[in-house]
């Protein structure tokens, strides 16, 4: 069942979209714009990037959402004149209704959100010279591929609302999806995950996180 959603503001003036359902919003309250860009730009894209020079970046974002993450990602794409193919997947898309009122394009100086809300689920498409975006329509635990990744952005609701999404077999098949050297960046820090993350054989590390969060992680696959 699609759950019950709304657009609401945040901190620093982005929108993020609440899971009336599971009580919790797809971004921080605190700023999903700040914290996006702390989790998956800074401390993911920038290091792949330095990590990779030469390869076409490959992204696997976990839970597409708002589309916030790929469309700054696809900023810093074209501002490094990087090629990047982003590949996400989503089990419940957010209606367009709901995905044409958010502010990201405004906030970024960007006219792209709206072509990767309504692109055609499971086609490559191209966003920018330096983007192109796969959406997968279903379940993480369902996916079959045998493509791997630079980077995987693991943006899951919580563990406290879908506990099953921070569990060993998850993670091992995360660990799987990543290319030697790849690496995973996660907004959660907690003990638990990151002992899951090690028990697959990932290197944790902690960093500092976005404002009014501690630590936030980046797993790399050696």
């Amino acid at each position: 069942m699609n759950p019950t959603i709304r657009v609401i503001p945040t901190a620093d003036g982005s929108h993020t979209v609440l899971n009336e359902t599971l009580g919790k919003p797809y971004h921080s309250v605190y700023g999903a714009i700040q914290e996006s860009q702390r989790v998956y730009i800074e401390l993911g894209l920038l290091a792949a990037l330095a990590k990779f020079p030469t390869d076409e970046l490959r992204i696997f974002e976990m839970g597409f959402g708002t589309g916030l993450n790929a469309l700054l990602t696809a900023h810093e794409a074209q501002l490094h004149q990087h090629q990047v193919h982003y590949v996400a997947i989503e089990a419940y898309p957010l209606p367009l209704a709901d995905a044409h009122q958010l502010n990201y394009d405004a906030l970024l100086g960007t006219n792209w959100l709206r072509s990767m809300h309504e692109s055609t689920w499971g086609k490559i498409v191209t966003i920018n010279p330096f983007f192109r975006l796969t959406k997968l329509a279903g379940f993480f635990e369902e996916l079959q591929t045998a493509d791997r990744y630079h980077l995987i952005y693991y943006d899951a609701f919580a563990p406290s609302a879908q506990p099953e999404l921070w569990e060993p077999d998850v993670f091992r098949q995360l660990s799987n999806l990543l290319l030697p050297g790849g690496m995973l960046t996660t907004y959660c820090a907690k003990s638990y995950v990151q002992r899951n993350m090690r028990n697959v054989g990932l290197t944790v590390e902690k960093h500092p996180g976005p404002l009014h969060k501690r630590d936030i992680l980046r797993a790399v696959k050696t």
